[in-house]
């Protein structure tokens, strides 16, 4: 059965790509590439699959705000 998963991307202050999947606690890779990172995040879900089992409930991405807070 086919499964999808969230993965929210970031790029960290040296210029890695972080990938993080919210709806599998601890679960997050990095790589230089975008298609790298992807292979990774796709690997890293079937570890976090394999360690953890299914999660116990989904999510549903609404989307990414930006909030600003004072200095």
């Amino acid at each position: 059965m086919e499964r999808e998963f969230d993965v929210i991307v970031e790029r960290d202050a040296d210029g890695f790509y972080v990938a993080s999947v919210p709806s599998l606690r601890g679960c997050h890779t990095q790589a230089r590439s975008l298609d790298e990172l992807m292979e990774r995040a796709q690997e890293a879900i079937l570890l976090c699959l394999e360690v953890e089992g299914e999660p116990a409930e989904s999510l549903d991405f609404i989307g990414v705000q930006r909030v600003r807070i004072p200095a």
